[in-house]
Formats: structure tokens, sequence, C-alpha cells
């Protein structure tokens, strides 16, 4: 067994989307294939993709692919505090995975210091059970106005009194302004926690770039311990933002619009990755192009997302795509959309009140302050061809929907029915995030919708695949790592 010179090290970056989150996968892959007990933990993360744990919590969708990679179970601890945006200055707090309250920033900035509390107590529990703990920071630690009663960055790596890595983005320019900007914006106690430089998505000749590595370390005294190159065509879940789509030539054409607060667009990382399908995000103002399928996404808050499809004209695209033939999906709040109307009495997502939905399923669906997290399995039941498919997924809702568009269930899970088909068999909707993971399902799902092909994805292997190519192009980092302290 290898042996790991820290049992906490923080990584942080100088921006978000610096690469934190690939860094400590890689990592945790590393460590376990030496044979380390590691876990992943990232003290506060704000994200619209999360994961159910097997504890029955909800965690970031980035801790869950660290656990992968690390060879552990997902578990609330990995990530204690998610923030889950439902507007532009307000969120769902889920802390230790559970809702605890709905915040506006000002509110949850006074709230930080229970949120700590709920920090440390993971933190110290993980410790007693892992030989290492690899730690994601959030955004960046030079975010000043941030800087009090902090608990995402500097503020834990103080509290734990652990070391840092510093990663930055080459590929998005200004690299060494990035590194020294970040140093100038620190303490000195903070600056000292740094132990070294990581240099992310590297591309280009390295000559090139050996000045600029020998300036920064003349510059800032610190070594630059690794250079990672830029990988292409990993299929690893993305923590929040939408990736651009890399695939335009498939003969299949499925469309998704890209509401304000979607949700967990994981879901749509298989077909992303299917040879024969062209997938499209449509953004706000953007012509709503034809389709073979339209698949409406899950949503942080429904009734809005509902407003915007109906302000940006998406009813009467849909209507005409089902005239034509076409096929629609509703996943979560998509699924609550074509129902009849969906109520939100308590205010759970925003103002109290109503809003009249597509009216394509017979049914209604009230939001509810309870939360059903699950992860659940079983198998299609939506078109004779397609009966037994195996399905397996995850439930992050609040709502319940009743109707009797429910008498024809998508699929039956543990005995019970579940989602809903209409009667011409043109729609589909479900609860079931993560549908398009198995196999089987996703080619169910394809051939109902009218694509016939012959290929299948196989979402774990391939997310396996790209952990291991990860942690192959970072062993340079934890050689550097076990090096610098001997």
């Amino acid at each position: 067994m290898t042996r790991f010179p820290y049992q906490t090290l923080m990584i942080q970056g100088t921006t978000s989307d610096a690469g934190k989150s690939t860094v400590v996968a890689a990592l945790c892959r590393l460590l376990k294939r030496a044979g380390v007990k590691v876990a992943p933990f990232k003290p506060q993360n704000m994200a619209l993709n999360s994961a159910v744990t097997q504890d029955g919590g909800e965690i970031g969708r980035a801790q869950a692919l660290q656990a992968i990679a690390a060879g552990v179970e997902p578990h609330t601890d990995f990530n204690p505090v998610l923030l889950k945006p439902s507007s532009d200055t307000g969120a769902q707090v889920v802390i230790h995975g559970r809702v605890r309250a709905e915040m506006n920033a000002r509110d949850y900035h006074q709230y930080k210091t229970v949120a700590m509390g709920a920090v440390l107590e993971s933190h110290a529990r993980l410790r007693a059970q892992y030989d290492a703990i690899i730690v994601e920071g959030a955004g960046s630690p030079a975010e000043i106005n941030l800087r009090d009663r902090d608990i995402a960055n500097m503020g834990f790596a103080e509290a734990v009194d652990c070391p840092v890595v510093l990663v930055a983005d080459i590929d998005r320019g200004g690299v060494f302004a990035h590194i020294v900007g970040t140093l100038a914006c620190l303490s000195e106690s903070e600056r000292n926690r740094i132990v070294g430089f990581v240099i992310n998505r590297f591309r280009g000749d390295f000559k090139l770039l050996e000045p600029g590595l020998e300036w920064l370390e003349r510059e800032t005294g610190k070594p630059v311990l690794a250079v990672l190159p830029y990988l292409h065509g990993l299929y690893l879940d993305a923590e929040d933002a939408v990736q651009a789509v890399t695939r335009r030539d498939g003969k299949f054409r499925v469309v998704v619009p890209s509401t304000p607060r979607m949700s967990n667009h994981t879901d749509f990382d298989p077909l992303r990755a299917h040879p024969d399908l062209d997938l499209r995000f449509v953004r706000e103002g953007e012509a709503i192009p034809g389709a073979d399928l339209i698949v409406l996404p899950g949503s942080k808050n429904t009734r809005a997302d509902l407003t915007w499809l109906q302000q940006q004209g998406w009813p009467d695209a849909i209507g005409r795509h089902l005239r034509y033939g076409g096929k629609v999906i509703g996943i979560c709040g998509g699924f609550q959309m074509l129902g009849r109307t969906v109520d939100d009495p308590e205010g759970v997502e925003g103002a109290a009140g109503r809003s009249e939905a597509l009216g394509l399923l017979d049914m209604a669906t009230t939001l509810t302050r309870e939360k059903r997290l699950a992860q659940v399995s079983g198998h299609s039941v939506f078109d004779p061809a397609s009966i037994g498919a195996a399905v397996g997924g995850y439930e992050i809702h609040m709502g319940v929907s009743s109707g009797a568009a429910l008498a024809r269930p998508a699929f039956e899970i543990e005995g019970r029915g579940e989602g809903a088909c209409s009667e011409d068999g043109q729609i589909l909707g479900s609860y079931l995030h993560g549908m398009f993971d198995s196999a089987s399902a996703c080619a169910a799902l394809l051939r109902w919708a009218g694509l016939h092909s012959q290929h299948a994805v196989n979402a774990a292997a391939l997310r396996e695949a790209s952990l291991d190519r990860i942690a192959d192009a970072s062993v340079p980092l934890l050689n550097s790592l076990i090096l610098s302290t001997r």
C-alpha cells in the first residue's frame, strides 16, 4: 500500500470549472488503486445536479462520481452542505442530505456558522473511518467578498489545518495571472497552506510552457506539481453547467429545452454519448428545431420553468411535434409539466399559487414540503414490445401527482406502477432520474421514440473508463505530492 502523506488534502481552484472535481476524482481513483482507503469531501456545494445516497440523503452529483472513483458508496458526509438554487437570490439548503430550509443569500450567509458545524461534524466522522480525505473547494478562494464565515475554501482549510493544492485552467487563458492574482487575494496564513500548483487542460508544445513554469516558481516560491493534459471525450457527470453538445451528425434528433432551473441534466449523458443521436439543448431566444423526440428535463422550480416554456413558445412547438407523430418524454419536473396543473399551495418553490400546465396528460400535481429521495429499480411497461427492460435510477422530487393518466404507468418500480403514458402512446412521463443509464431501458425508450439502432450505451462502463483515463494522466501529480513531503 502506498503511504499517502496527507490525511486531509484540499483541492482549490483559481476559478469555477478549473478542474477541481476532476482532480479530486483522479486522486481518489489513484489512491484506491494503491490500496489507500480514501473518501471524497466537499464542504459546501452549489449545484442542481444531485444524487441519492445509500443512507437516504442527497449530495452533489460530483461527490457521487468521486465516491465511485474511490470505490466507496456515496454518503451524505461526503457533501454535508448542498445548496440548490431556486432563483437568482434564493436556494434550498440541504444539510446532511436533508432539506433544512429555503433561504435567500443574506440569510444563508448568517446561517453559515451553523452550516460549518455540520461540515466539521462530517469531516470528523470521515477522519475516523478513512486513511485519506481529498477535499474539493468551491469556486475560488479569491472571492474576498465571501471570505467572512467562509466554509467552502480557505475557511474550511484553516479550521481543520490542512494543506491546499491550487488548480488553474490554462485552456481558458491567463493561467499565470489567475494563480498570482489568487495568491495576492489571500492572507499570509492562507498562502502558506498552498503546497503547489496544478496547471490543468494543457495542450500544445510543453517546451513553450517551461519558461512560464520557471517564472511562476521563482515569483511565488511554490512548485508546479503537475501539468495535466486536456483529455477529450470524457464521460463524467457534470457538477452543474450544461456542457456544449459535441455531436451534430446523428440521424435521430433529440431536443431538450434548457430551462433556467433545469436540474439533473446528467440524465442526458447517455444520449449525448449515443452515436446515432443528435442531442440539442435549446436556450432562451433560440429557434426550436424539428425533432424526433422532445424531452422536458427536471426542474428545481417547476412553475417558474413552466412559465419560461410558455413564454418561449414551447407549447405550440410541442403541439406541432405531436401532430407530426413525434414523441415526448417528461422527467421529474418535466413530468409534472405534462399534466393539467401544478399547484404550490405552501410556496415550496416560490410564491404560492397554481399554474396551468401543458395539459398533455390527465393528471395534476401538488408540491409538498416532504422530498422523496430514493434509489429504485424495476422494469419498463410503457410499450408491449419493450416490457421487462431493466431500469434503475433515483427519485428526487417534492410533489405528488394524481389522475387517470397514472393508470397507464411507464415503469413498474418495486411492485408499483410509476409514471404515466398517454393513450395514443406518444407521451411518457416519469419521476425516475437516470432512466437512460441502463443500456436496456435506454434502447427500449429510443425504440419507442422511433430509433432502431444496433448501438447501445453502457453508461457505467464509459464512466469507469473515463475515471481510469483521468487517473492515468494524474500519476505525476500523485508522485509529486508524495515526494514533496520527503
